[in-house]
């Protein structure tokens, strides 16, 4: 399973956090700088992204879509400065709604956002099965591993490797259960033992042992 990891804290808080992905960089990243790319390019991200660039990482832009109501050009704003400032190579969608009223907004929004790199879609649930189509991944569980054990995959979501995972509240017991589970319905997940409001605030004691 490929590990994509939602880097949702600052270099000056989580110092230590930057240092450990350095030490064992993951597949990709996500970086969220303050819910998009703020408003000003942060040296403090800069510094810490060039080990990870120089490890061959992906390194993507977290983006809210406020689940179809922000307007398309100030996501593909966002995008543009993510690049500009950071080098990212792509785009993580955020709060992406999952019925099929505004898939017509998101195929706009994604062939608008195409030229800025790899697209990632995060519904968080099995969506309209015609959200596949939109990027290169989808993430279709985003939520605490009690409810992880009873996810079902609807019949028509048979190629794992087209969809993300990302399970929290995950204790160190449990780790193993969880990856097992995840690399079968999932090509692309992250666990990590912290909770909401953020639970991707921190990397959990085991990132070094998640496979």
């Amino acid at each position: 399973m490929n590990t994509l990891v939602p880097a949702y804290f600052h270099p000056v808080a989580q110092e230590s956090a930057w240092r450990r992905l350095a030490a064992r960089p993951p597949s990709t990243i996500i970086l969220n700088i303050a819910g998009g790319p703020g408003t000003t390019r942060d040296p403090d991200f800069a510094h810490v992204l060039k080990p990870l660039h120089a490890a061959g990482v992906e390194v993507l832009g977290y983006i809210d879509t406020a689940y179809g109501a922000r307007p398309v050009r100030e996501l593909v704003a966002d995008a543009l400065r993510y690049r500009s400032w950071y080098g990212t190579s792509g785009t993580f969608l955020d709060q992406v709604s999952s019925g099929g009223d505004r898939l017509s907004h998101y195929r706009v929004a994604t062939t608008a956002l195409r030229p800025q790199g790899r697209l990632i879609l995060n519904p968080g649930v099995y969506p309209d099965p015609d959200y596949t189509s939109l990027g290169d991944l989808l993430v279709t569980f985003e939520g605490p591993w009690t409810s992880y054990r009873s996810v079902r995959p609807p019949s028509w979501a048979r190629n794992p490797a087209s969809f993300c995972h990302l399970v929290h509240e995950v204790p160190a017991w449990a780790r193993r259960f969880v990856e097992r589970t995840a690399s079968r319905l999932a090509g692309t997940g992250f666990l990590t033992t912290f909770r909401q409001p953020n639970p991707w605030g921190d990397l959990p004691s085991y990132y070094e042992r998640i496979r």
